[in-house]
């Protein structure tokens, strides 16, 4: 029997933070992702325990190659942020991946608004359906700094 496999075949994505390799997350994040270089590590293990994580793992090696994290309530609004794919694993339509199993797992919630912010990764988050905000000069944001 033919068996049609894809590159996404090789990853598995989970909601569980036990099996989240925190020190990876941290790395990627306070190194190499512009919006959270160096953030603190306790800083990340906070961010963690107070949201919903989604890992990407490989199949055969359970190896973390990729990290979400979504803050909501799980009834009314959830923020998409912390979206990382490591470099290697980039380029295979994983990221999109991530995002969609994000969108399916919150859409039996009822959440009718999930936002996120992004700098350069547009088209990723398109395909799982984001848009632009309709009327952006609506939303407001209070800065800590």
């Amino acid at each position: 029997m033919d068996q049609t496999t894809t590159a996404l075949d090789a990853y598995e994505i989970s909601t569980d933070a036990a099996r989240l390799d925190r020190a990876r997350v941290h790395h990627w994040l306070s190194t190499d992702a512009y919006w959270a270089l160096g953030r603190s590590r306790d800083k990340q293990d906070r961010a963690i325990d107070g949201s919903l994580n989604f890992g990407a793992y490989e199949t055969a090696t359970g190896e973390l190659v990729a990290y979400a994290r979504v803050v909501t309530d799980h009834a009314t609004f959830a923020w998409l942020c912390d979206v990382y794919v490591d470099r290697p694993a980039r380029g295979k339509g994983l990221g999109t991946a991530l995002v969609e199993a994000v969108r399916d797992h919150l859409a039996p919630f009822g959440v009718t608004r999930v936002v996120l912010a992004t700098h350069d990764a547009h088209d990723v988050y398109a395909k799982a359906g984001f848009e632009p905000l309709d009327v952006p000069e609506h939303w407001m944001a209070l800065r800590f700094r």
